[in-house]
């Protein structure tokens, strides 16, 4: 396993990391999920992501559950958890980034996930409604108490960004370390180009989520008579409309099959591997349903010294999708 800096921080990450988003506590058993967190902290993962909404709470209670049955030292892995949708009622302030939720949101996850602190907890979405001062004043506090060591963002904006980096910077208190975006070969716009002065000024650091594109470069979803996936999960219809939409992305799904079989591996090992040559992603979040997919997908980071400039090239002429770059 390789590890990286998270960021500018000390902390460092492996750079395949494990998720529970949709398994854990919903599509598959407990026994399972022990199953795919042991093959992932075998294998040299250190960092187990996790949020407050994933199967409203109930994938944090899986995940501590098993945390607790293990003998792993609580020194040897990195847990996060992820703050905005509740999991309760959807009541006035049981949602959002008010400095209430957000305490209470922090205080709930820890006794679901059995542990005294969390490494990383993240803002899930940005707060129209709350204004960023209170936001930053409210993560800063936790982390001073010691009940969190590092904040973050999930699907903010540059601008949203910045904000919370300028006021933090202003006042002296401790600003976001990491954002959750997705990243992979059909969605790259923030990782490529919105992103690119908080990576340069600010040493923002990344915990990249999708980088399978929700399983479509696993090519599953070119195959006649494929089994059910996530997408076909009852609520996920919007996921499925967003991740296979146009059919063009089928197509070249198929051509990036090529690419793998000519380097002897699999399309979805060298999509991760494609995530993993960009310089500012910290770590690249696996998601798995069967110890076998996750089997896998831990041995892209074996691919790559195999990821030379003409390989980049030839799945750059494929994709055929790069973000315009800014003037600067």
């Amino acid at each position: 396993m390789e590890y990286r800096r998270l960021g500018k921080s000390g902390l460092q990450v492996s750079a395949l990391s494990f998720g529970s988003w949709i398994t854990f506590g919903k599509q598959i058993e407990n026994h399972t999920a022990d199953t795919l967190m042991s093959i992932a902290y075998e294998a040299g993962v250190n960092f187990f992501d996790n949020a407050e909404i994933y199967a409203r709470g109930r994938s944090e209670e899986v995940m501590g559950q098993i945390l607790k049955s293990k003998n792993w030292s609580r020194s040897s892995y990195c847990l996060s958890s992820k703050v905005f949708f509740g999991y309760e009622d959807g009541k006035p302030n049981q949602t959002g980034l008010s400095r209430k939720h957000l305490f209470e949101g922090c205080h709930a996850a820890l006794k679901r996930l059995q542990v005294d602190y969390i490494d990383l907890f993240y803002c899930h979405r940005p707060d129209k409604n709350t204004p960023i001062e209170e936001t930053v004043w409210a993560m800063n506090s936790l982390i001073q108490q010691g009940k969190i060591l590092y904040w973050g963002t999930s699907e903010w904006s540059n601008d949203e960004i910045m904000q919370a980096f300028v006021f933090a910077e202003r006042n002296k208190l401790i600003g976001p370390t990491m954002e959750q975006p997705q990243y992979n070969m059909f969605e790259r716009t923030k990782m490529e180009k919105d992103y690119l002065l908080l990576f340069r000024d600010f040493g923002l650091g990344t915990t990249i989520w999708s980088p399978l594109a929700s399983g479509l470069l696993t090519g599953k979803y070119n195959q006649n008579g494929r089994e059910k996936t996530r997408l076909d999960i009852e609520g996920m219809e919007w996921l499925k409309e967003r991740t296979i939409g146009e059919a063009a992305r089928l197509e070249k799904v198929n051509e990036l099959n090529v690419v793998a079989r000519e380097l002897q591996t699999t399309l979805p090992k060298l999509a991760i591997a494609w995530v993993l040559m960009n310089k500012h992603v910290s770590t690249a979040i696996l998601g798995a349903s069967k110890p076998e997919q996750l089997q896998e997908t831990l041995t892209a980071i074996e691919l790559l010294p195999k990821m030379s400039q003409e390989v980049m090239d030839k799945i750059e002429l494929i994709l055929n999708n790069k973000p315009v770059q800014p003037l600067y």
